[in-house]
């Protein structure tokens, strides 16, 4: 138990910065399943936050009375599932954090899992722009290209959208970009800050190792660690095996942009992620959405970064994204017209 205490509160120190500067309400809606339980764990352990609230389709409750037990001083209150209950949940919450949905199993691709995804964050999406149309709304819930321009037609058809507060996370392209470069180095995957840009699956994922400071990562080699940045989700599909996908490291990428933007939203400034968001970058080829780093501010998206100076070969990597990319966001766009 000692151990455990130590563990935890190491985290809290490196992963969450010490105090919390003013209250914070942080909603988690999917809270119970294999992303959000984990993800709800780290919400509970992160200072900043002040009130956790949880929604499921069932279960809520339950999950939140295991955590309120943990010894940090936030308040954890579980929802039921009703209209109401999910209004509740959302009302005044500075983020609200959305990883329903359902897993994906062997062979299937993200975007297998968008008709049933879709619906269910058109309905959490729904319930947000009434009750919090001011919050912070980051979606976990795959096909990201997809299902963050279903938000954001949502947020247009209330009246209440702003592009500065609408995030695709995209943070696990990132930590795992980190971590298997640092397996190729022997380095601290911890002092490996590797920029990913384009969008949130396969081919549209473009790590940007040229900037890295790895000239000598070529080749096969590159060839090699492109490609299992981009398809790394698979390696856990296929591991567990039909019992789910990446959850326990989505849940890490999900909480560490949600401090990032916490920290930013107290007046920390020079916070920087990439995430998906409505940018300009790209617009003139068609491609409303684009992941690229974005400055945070206590309004949310302080400032778009350029991509920067890229290698021959991820210009050719960026090009095959935008081509996908741009059919992927059309695909949540109109999806979201036709099913208001």
């Amino acid at each position: 138990m000692v151990f455990a205490r130590q563990i935890f509160g190491h985290v809290q120190r490196r992963a969450f910065s010490a105090s919390s500067r003013s209250n914070s309400k942080v909603a988690v809606l999917g809270a119970t399943g294999g992303i959000g339980q984990p993800l709800s764990l780290l919400m509970k352990l992160n200072p900043r936050v002040t009130n956790l609230a949880l929604y499921d389709v069932r279960g809520g409750p339950g999950v939140a009375a295991d955590i309120s037990h943990i010894n940090t001083n936030s308040t954890v209150k579980g929802y039921d599932p009703t209209p109401s209950g999910l209004r509740e949940a959302v009302t005044g919450a500075d983020i609200i954090l959305i990883p329903a949905g359902v897993p994906r199993k062997p062979g299937m691709t993200r975007d297998d899992l968008f008709n049933t995804n879709a619906s269910i964050v058109r309905d959490l999406a729904k319930a947000c722009a009434e009750a919090a149309p001011d919050a912070n709304l980051l979606i976990i819930s795959n096909p990201v290209n997809s299902t963050v321009p279903i938000c954001a037609e949502v947020y247009k058809s209330k009246g209440v959208y702003n592009p500065k507060r609408l995030f695709g996370i995209t943070t696990l392209d990132v930590v795992r970009a980190s971590r298997f470069v640092s397996q190729i180095k022997g380095s601290d995957p911890a002092n490996e800050n590797i920029t990913v840009i384009g969008g949130h699956s396969g081919v549209t994922i473009v790590p940007l190792i040229s900037q890295s400071g790895h000239s000598d990562i070529t080749g096969t080699k590159l060839d090699e660690l492109v490609k299992r940045i981009q398809f790394g989700g698979d390696e856990v599909v296929q591991a567990k095996d039909g019992a789910g996908s990446a959850t326990l490291s989505m849940a890490m990428a999900g909480a560490r942009f949600a401090e990032s933007l916490l920290r930013a939203s107290q007046g920390e400034t020079g916070v920087i992620e990439p995430t998906f968001v409505d940018s300009p970058l790209y617009k003139s080829k068609g491609v409303e959405f684009f992941s690229s780093k974005v400055e945070l501010g206590p309004d949310g998206v302080k400032q778009i970064h350029e991509v920067g100076n890229l290698s021959s070969h991820e210009q050719e990597l960026l090009d095959t994204c935008l081509n996908d990319l741009k059919k992927n966001v059309e695909k949540g766009i109109e999806w979201a017209h036709q099913n208001p």
